[in-house]
This record gives structure tokens, C-alpha cells and sequence, in this order.
């Protein structure tokens, strides 16, 4: 066994823009997108492809068309073919996972110098047949093209929305707009509340693109020499929520509606709404308006001792202090971050209050609005205070740019070591995130210099 303590660095990122579901980006494949991110890396950073030891890539739609997405990615940029190469997949922390996966491996002593990132193409999801393929109708290709018409008919055999089936919990059975209302309803977050945050969101992230935050790692994606996107799209297709906030009200409650009453959701999900139970006239929260969009892009980062960075020149922005995993009840996933944020702060010896910047994931306002009452309540950490004083989230976040699935923990990383880079008074930032079945990460980083 290698393993020694050593100081592990962050240098260089870039990303893509990240596309809305089934828009600019939706004709590349996520190995193609990630492709672009780590080529885009490699050129502002000035990395010598000789020098990398690993490729670790967070993928959560993990599918066949690229097996070990990471060493098809290796192979398609041209890094060396001995490179170390692993996929992983923890949900929406998947390249929080990356990222701390690299520093494991160099802490171990299987290399010096990695790239970690993340990529999801949501708009190339499949529609999936599941099923034994002893079940005649789907013994061979062939047979399926043959018994198409009839094999949602067949008992043995089912025909799934993968991105439908992905976002529901198999143990607890709720989809994760679900568990962001039974959170609304146990901590008595309102709508208006909600519209609220999700319209700041939206109003950040379209000033950071305007005042030029996000071109310092965010390339444009191409296609044979032509332009798909260059910024960030869902922002910019939802400017009038910033213009106009009484949009917030036109878009429809998921779970309050003419085909799904509160009632039938106490029904349903009550079990889970702890120290509450249905009172007549209880509204639904949640839209589509104040929760993530459905997205497509890959981000990386270098991950490096900080020894083999300073001997290749590299531009180091921040020095990794320490990170956490936290499990909790699926039903109350988006609460997870409050959970794990303690973890690593114990484990970088730093406390909440020393956190001059913070980047929280936002699946859904009502989970960002739970974590302001329980961070407080349970922990003492004032994550409202840090967002209204713009130390946390001061360029948007993920209800407004979106939420590659696997992509999002190495945007957020992004996001925050830029954000520190042009802040002279940055010291000690924090990346923190949920994930369905109830996984939560954080991670804690000093800014170098």
C-alpha cells in the first residue's frame, strides 16, 4: 500500500454550455459532449496528454451506446492509451464522486495527475423495453421488430420512459418532484416563497452571463464548424420570469390540479410528511417554474497533487480541505446537502461561518428553502444568510442553468473556484448537492494563492 498524506489541488475546468431537454445540444451523444469539455480543458490549461493518469467521469444514464463512458472518452481525445479510466454513478453527485475518486486514487498513490468531470445528455434518455429474454417475444432482434405491435400487450414485457423511471424511487416509490412537495408540506414552504427564490435564480445566472462570469470556463459547443450553443440556453428562454415575475403564477401546481388533488397526494405520500397530516384546502407547491429543467453538457477539472501542477506550469485554483457523503430517507432527499455539509466541514477542520462562498445545488426551491430551516434548526448554519448576502449561489444555479445529471457537481465546483478566483476576500469555499435515494455530498475547498 502507497498511501501518504499529499496536498491535492484543483486547476483548470472548462465545461459546455448547458442545453434545455430536447433543444440545441440534443443531437450529441453525452461521450461527444464530454469530448468537448475535456478538449476545451486541455487546451486553456496547456496540459500535456502524457501527463494524465486517470479520467474519472460522473454519468447517471448509463447505457451501452458507450460502455466505461470515461475510457471511451480517453480514446476519443486522444489521452494516452494506458490511461486509468473509471466511470462512476452516484446519482446527481456523480462528479462530486468523480472529483473525490481522483483524490483518493492519488492519496493511494495510482497517479498524480487526473481529470475528473461529469456529462448527461437527458435529451438522448432511451424509451427501454425491460424484460426476461426468455420471454419469447424477446428472444432476438429480430423477433421484437416482428412482435413490436403486440409487446405492450404482453405480460412479460414492458416498454419504459428510462428518464421517468430514473427520477423515481424504487424503494420508496415517489418521483423526486414529489419528494421536493413533501418537503414543502412537513416545513411549510409556500409557493410564493418558492417563485421567489427560483426568480433570483433565474435573474443571477442572466446577470452572470451578461457581465461575462461564465466565460471564463464555459466554451461554446460546435458541430462540424458551426455554432449549437454558446451560452447557457434555459436562462435566456425564461428572461420574462425575471421581467415578469407574475409568470411564477401562471404555471401550473404538479400535484394540486384537476387530475391530482392534495388529498390524493396526503393519500399517496402522507407517510412520508412527517408531524403533518391533510387539512382541507392545502395547496400544492411545486412547478415547473420553480424547479431544475431537464439538461444536456459535461464540465471537468484537473485534479492534481499539488507538486506535479506547480512542475507543468498549471494555474491552481484551489486546494481540496476535505468532502462528505451523507444518506437520508429518499422522501426527503433534497435535504441532504444540511446533512452532508457537516461531514466535510469536520473533516476540512473549517466551520459554516468561515465559508466566504458556497455553491448549493437546486433541484427544486422547496428543498433549498428546507435547507435553510434545518441547517439553521439542526446545525446551526445560516445557508439563508449566506445566499441573501451573495456568498452563496451570487451567479445562479441549477433552476435556472439547468441539471445534467452527471454534470452537475463538476459545474458547481466550477462555478465556485471561478467564483473565489475574481474574489479577493474568498477564502474558503463549499460545493454541496442531493441526489435521488436520498444521497447527499459536499465538499470543501481553499482558494489558492
Amino acid at each position: 500500500m502507497f498511501a501518504e498524506s499529499k496536498k491535492v489541488v484543483l486547476c483548470t475546468g472548462a465545461r459546455t454550455p448547458i442545453g434545455h431537454f430536447s433543444s440545441a445540444l440534443s443531437s450529441k451523444k453525452p461521450e461527444d459532449l464530454m469530448r468537448m469539455a475535456i478538449e476545451a480543458l486541455l487546451q486553456r490549461s496547456k496540459l500535456p496528454k502524457e501527463a494524465v493518469d486517470g479520467l474519472i467521469v460522473g454519468w447517471v444514464g448509463q447505457s451501452f451506446s458507450a460502455p466505461n463512458i470515461a475510457r471511451v472518452t480517453v480514446l476519443k481525445t486522444g489521452l494516452p492509451e494506458k490511461t486509468q479510466a473509471v466511470t462512476v454513478q452516484n446519482n446527481c453527485i456523480s462528479s462530486i464522486e468523480a472529483v473525490s475518486a481522483a483524490t483518493r486514487f492519488i492519496l493511494a498513490g495510482e497517479g498524480e495527475l487526473y481529470i475528473a468531470g461529469g456529462t448527461e445528455c437527458m435529451s438522448r434518455m432511451p424509451y427501454t423495453i425491460e424484460g426476461a429474454r426468455s420471454a419469447k417475444a424477446l428472444r432476438s432482434m429480430n423477433t421484437v421488430k416482428e412482435k413490436w405491435g403486440e409487446l405492450q400487450a404482453n405480460p412479460e414485457v414492458s416498454v419504459v420512459d428510462s428518464i421517468e423511471e430514473g427520477l423515481t424511487d424504487p424503494v420508496k416509490h415517489i418521483n423526486m418532484a414529489g419528494t421536493a412537495e413533501v418537503l414543502a408540506q412537513m416545513y411549510g414552504i409556500t409557493r410564493e416563497d418558492q417563485d421567489k427564490y427560483a426568480g433570483e435564480s433565474f435573474r443571477r445566472a442572466i446577470e452572470g452571463w451578461n457581465k461575462g462570469f461564465y466565460q471564463s470556463h464555459v466554451v461554446t459547443a460546435g458541430n462540424n464548424g458551426s455554432t449549437l450553443l454558446d451560452k447557457d440556453e434555459y436562462p435566456f428562454l425564461r428572461e420574462d420570469l425575471v421581467t415578469k415575475p407574475q409568470r411564477f403564477a401562471k404555471a401550473p401546481a404538479a400535484f394540486d390540479n384537476s387530475a391530482y388533488s392534495m388529498k390524493q397526494f396526503y393519500q399517496d405520500y402522507g407517510q412520508f410528511i412527517e408531524g403533518k397530516t391533510y387539512q382541507e384546502g392545502a395547496k400544492g407547491t411545486v412547478t415547473l417554474f420553480n424547479s431544475c429543467g431537464r439538461s444536456d453538457g459535461a464540465a471537468a477539472l484537473i485534479v492534481a497533487t499539488d507538486k506535479k501542477a506547480k512542475e507543468l506550469g498549471l494555474e491552481v485554483l484551489g486546494e481540496i480541505k476535505g468532502w462528505g457523503f451523507y444518506g437520508n430517507n429518499p422522501a426527503h432527499m433534497g435535504i441532504s446537502p444540511a446533512l452532508a455539509a457537516p461531514v466535510a466541514l469536520k473533516k476540512a477542520g473549517i466551520e459554516f461561518s468561515a465559508l466566504t462562498n458556497i455553491e448549493l445545488h437546486e433541484p427544486f426551491a422547496a428543498t433549498i428553502l428546507s435547507i435553510f430551516k434545518i441547517g439553521k434548526e439542526r446545525f446551526g448554519h445560516d445557508w439563508k444568510a449566506k445566499f441573501e448576502t451573495g456568498a452563496m449561489n451570487p451567479h445562479g444555479g441549477s433552476i435556472a442553468l439547468g441539471h445534467p445529471l452527471g454534470a452537475t457537481g463538476a459545474r458547481l465546483m466550477l462555478n465556485l473556484l471561478y467564483s473565489m478566483k475574481q474574489d479577493p476576500k474568498s477564502r474558503y469555499g463549499m460545493i454541496a448537492a442531493c441526489a435521488g435515494g436520498g444521497m447527499g455530498g459536499a465538499m470543501v475547498v481553499e482558494k489558492a494563492g
